[in-house]
């Protein structure tokens, strides 16, 4: 478990009042309370509740001068004595009225923030943000020449932490760079693993392998060369342990085109170079990097540990390995998802249609094949252990399915109708608990004419289907609103229609990766329990912290 602070936040709300929220942890006791004191203009602090708050982590602090600064930070109160106190969060002095953040960039000219993940890269409890800059990037299934990805590290107050270039030798897109930031050996300080080649330059200045070789051919594709798994310091961004990447696109360094074909299912690279990755807890003490290629064809996954500054391969499965491994072909889709779907203690990895134990041994496959998007959590509180619910991007009878985590067992499952433009099942699918009425998640996906929203047991619940891209949990209540572009909406279910809670467009921000219309993260990192939400300015210039108040 992370060793985090309090994470206090300030949010100047307009007409003298400011919101002040911080974070209860996992490991605090059931009889913690806090005290809230605010330091103005660095005078010093007064203490602003008369008794200990015990009910909420979150105050408004009312009747301000806001032409002021105020410094705001927490004490934790057990057994009536102060104990720890947290890091202040300064409310500088005309602070505007503005519901987020706002995190200045260094972005290198002709590049936009694109994908950011979260992690205490110093270790000082608090979390930082690694942002993957993009340029020109390529889709898999299109030729071009692209820029070079480059990663950053921001401290909130936008420090710039370090730039990693990966070099003209990893090719941007949205397929390609799958980075994860994780206190892999349990020093207290995260690091930020990925794949690397020829020509990667580490935040300090060092080049990885041969700079001088150039492995694109003439239509931008990377089809030969060597290829690199990295890990890098999270506070300097120096490269810590490199190694060969598995699995390599082929044994040979060259392949022909023919070769790469009767491998992956085409020589150019599409089907092959379709990376996902992800963190496990294999053995249900030790976090572990899951690095996979392939999914519409041939997959393989590894799964790395980090410890002693070197990485070693833990496991690899690889659907090609023998006629037994075969029916795992082709069964991953865009995402993967980390679960523990037998209660051993020890995580699997929920690949799409199917599923590979901790060992690393297919645990099953459901034969559904790929699809876009899935969803694994207790969605049906009346069957035991854990259900995904997954979409079929093949026009068939299960384009929307729900099945038993364990087992793959299909549960419920509802047909394509309508095949769109591409004939393809849905393209979007999600499973959120939006509706107080019924127990546990409810489900719907886009595209194919599965139209409404579905109960756990697989009944039509509402004719209407809200956005299918994104929960997140905004407001105060236990039900999870909707995500979708730059707009926060919560269901209305007796009208069936989304209220716009938040609409980030307002604030000259713009979400991401094209029509996938994505935010740069959504992940809670400051304040109470609640999330936040991150989206570029449209100059690309800063990142934009939305949180709820």
């Amino acid at each position: 478990m992370e060793d985090l602070g309090r994470g206090v936040v300030a949010i100047n709300q307009g007409g003298g009042k400011v919101y002040i929220g911080w974070r209860m942890l996992g490991t605090d006791p059931d009889n913690i309370a806090f005290n809230l004191y605010r330091s103005v203009n660095g005078s010093p602090a007064q203490k602003l509740n008369a008794v200990p708050l015990t009910k909420t982590t979150d105050y408004i602090d009312t009747g301000l001068d806001t032409l002021k600064s105020y410094a705001y930070f927490v004490k934790t109160v057990i057994n009536a004595k102060e104990t720890d106190i947290s890091r202040p969060f300064t409310l500088k002095a005309n602070s505007p009225a503005l519901p987020y953040i706002s995190l200045p960039l260094q972005t290198p000219v002709g590049y936009n923030p694109g994908d950011a993940s979260t992690a205490d890269l110093d270790g000082d409890g608090e979390y930082e943000l690694i942002v993957h800059q993009t340029g020109r990037g390529r889709d898999n299934s299109q030729a071009g020449i692209t820029d070079p990805p480059i990663l950053e590290a921001y401290k909130l107050n936008g420090t710039l932490l370090w730039r990693i270039n990966l070099g003209k030798n990893i090719r941007e897109g949205g397929h390609y760079t799958q980075f994860l930031v994780y206190d892999f050996d349990g020093d207290g300080r995260a690091e930020l693993a990925c794949k690397t080649a020829d020509g990667t330059i580490d935040g300090k200045g060092k080049v990885l392998g041969d700079p001088t070789k150039d492995w694109r051919n003439k239509g931008g594709y990377i089809l030969s060369g060597p290829e690199f798994l990295t890990v890098f310091d999270g506070l300097t961004g120096a490269e810590l342990s490199t190694t060969d990447f598995v699995p390599p696109r082929h044994a040979k360094l060259q392949p022909s085109t023919d070769e790469l074909k009767d491998m992956w299912g085409d020589g150019y690279g599409n089907r092959m170079d379709r990376f996902l990755g992800g963190v496990a807890y294999l053995d249900g003490k030790h976090p572990s990097l899951i690095m996979s290629r392939g999914y519409y064809t041939r997959t393989v996954v590894a799964a790395w540990d980090f410890q002693g500054g070197k990485l070693s391969l833990r496991w690899k499965f690889d659907s090609d390995a023998n006629p037994d491994t075969r029916i795992y072909r082709g069964q991953g889709n865009h995402n993967l998802s980390i679960a523990d779907v037998d209660a051993d203690g020890k995580d699997e990895v929920v690949f799409g249609a199917m599923t590979l134990d901790d060992n690393g041994k297919g645990l099953y496959s459901t034969r559904l094949g790929h699809g876009d998007a899935l969803h694994v959590s207790d969605l049906d509180p009346e069957r035991p252990g854990l259900e995904v619910f997954d979409i079929q991007e093949r026009f068939s009878d299960a384009g929307a399915n729900f099945r038993d985590a364990r087992t793959g067992e299909v549960i419920w499952k509802k047909a394509s109708v309508k095949a769109g433009d591409d004939g393809e099942g849905p393209g979007r699918g999600l499973s959120l608990d939006v509706d107080p009425r019924y127990k546990g998640f409810e489900s719907w996906v886009a595209g194919a004419n599965i139209t409404g929203m579905f109960d756990i047991k697989g009944n039509k619940i509402a004719e209407k289907t809200p956005s299918v891209n994104f929960g997140i949990f905004w407001d105060a209540d236990l039900l999870s609103e909707l995500l979708n572009s730059t707009n926060v909406g919560k269901w209305d279910y007796l009208n069936q229609k989304t209220n716009t809670l938040l609409n980030a467009s307002q604030y000259n921000c713009r979400s991401i990766n094209g029509t996938k219309s994505t935010p740069n993260l959504s992940a809670d990192i400051l304040g109470d329990w609640r999330e936040e939400v991150i989206f570029r300015s449209n100059d690309g210039k800063e990142l934009r912290i939305f949180t709820t108040t």
